[in-house]
């Protein structure tokens, strides 16, 4: 068994991606069935959510999983910046029929919270991870009274040292490939974020705790590649979205088994945060990084009606369609099927 199996209490030190607004508890346990180790995304649970989906997978596996979270800074409300990004979606509001007076802005997404930590600890999960950085020392601590493990991401080497500093117990090498959100937190700057196959050996030499490789993965051959870069193990989030087990729209699905599915961008359109998706109408003609889209998570609010309405007419071009660079290895077929089969490039 490798070390960081052992760390996590796996059977291979696979990690499936959280990925919020895609999946729930099931995909989860069927991946920590399988002997991977299963993944909640919290970030848009509300605490009774998050209660309702670790009962759900402790009632369904005996197998180690992981709860995510993210840990960014809720901005202050910007009403001079709302107002100019709902002007700026206005024509797309007309073409729609959808009314802007009737939207309702929301924060989209949650930090780790007090309240959610004291959900934690009714279940004690085997792993916490974050994204964004780290909550303060105190929730930490609390993570580790009942012997939980911390992982967190890192984007770029700066943040990796700064984790280990703060007593992770292994890093989440994040490559500009991945999917999703980007994980960067101690500046904004794009260019200064890698590809993993850049990432993960410079991030092997620069700490000690165990580094995670994620990002462009989703193939046997991608993991053995990653473990012949020093790699402790992997994350893979893409290769899972077309499983029966998560609640991909069948917009996204359709798309991700299309040739579009082969330009992805970083866009902050639809939070306010760069992430990477696949380019549709919206990025194309407002450009993937606008200076319009209010602070994370912000954006999102303004977006949503234009996003259900288009779903609702079989389109996709309103959607974050959150993917990695490489969707090759995206199958529609049973989570553990899966996740055997990539663990598979760790023997």
């Amino acid at each position: 068994m490798s070390p960081l199996a052992t760390l996590l209490g796996t059977d291979f030190p696979l990690i499936q991606a959280p990925m919020a607004g895609v999946q729930g508890s099931a995909l989860a346990i069927a991946v920590s069935n399988a002997g991977g180790l299963g993944s909640l995304p919290c970030a848009t649970l509300s605490l009774d959510g998050m209660r309702n989906e670790l009962l759900a997978i402790t009632s369904q596996t005996l197998r180690p999983y992981n709860v995510n979270f993210f840990c960014h800074t809720p901005p202050e409300p910007d009403a001079e910046r709302e107002s100019l990004w709902r002007q700026t979606l206005l024509p797309y509001y007309r073409e729609l029929g959808v009314d802007p007076r009737n939207i309702v802005a929301g924060p989209g997404r949650a930090p780790f919270s007090a309240e959610a930590a004291a959900v934690l600890s009714e279940f004690r999960p085997r792993v916490v991870s974050f994204h964004f950085g780290l909550p303060d020392e105190a929730s930490l601590a609390q993570i580790r009274s009942w012997g939980g493990k911390i992982l967190a991401s890192a984007t770029t080497v700066d943040e990796a040292r700064w984790l280990e500093q703060r007593g992770v117990d292994a890093i989440i090498a994040q490559g500009l490939e991945a999917g999703g959100h980007r994980g960067h937190f101690l500046n904004d700057d794009l260019s200064a974020q890698l590809g993993t196959l850049a990432l993960v050996p410079q991030l092997v030499a620069a700490v000690r705790c165990p580094v995670i490789a994620a990002g462009g993965i989703a193939t046997a051959q991608g993991v053995a590649a990653m473990r012949a870069l020093g790699a402790a193990g992997v994350q893979i989030g893409t290769a899972y979205l077309l499983c029966p087990e998560t609640t991909t729209s069948p917009v996204h699905r359709a798309i991700l088994q299309s040739d579009a599915a082969r330009h992805t961008a970083l866009t902050n359109l639809f939070t306010g945060r760069p992430a990477r998706g696949v380019v549709n109408r919206l990025m194309r003609e407002l450009g993937p990084l606008s200076p319009a889209a209010p602070a994370f998570p912000l954006a999102t609010g303004a977006i949503a009606p234009l996003r259900a309405k288009a779903e609702s007419l079989g389109s996709g071009e309103f959607s974050p369609l959150w993917a990695g660079q490489n969707a090759s290895g995206c199958k529609p077929m049973r989570a553990a099927e899966l996740t055997v089969e990539l663990a598979r490039g760790w023997t």
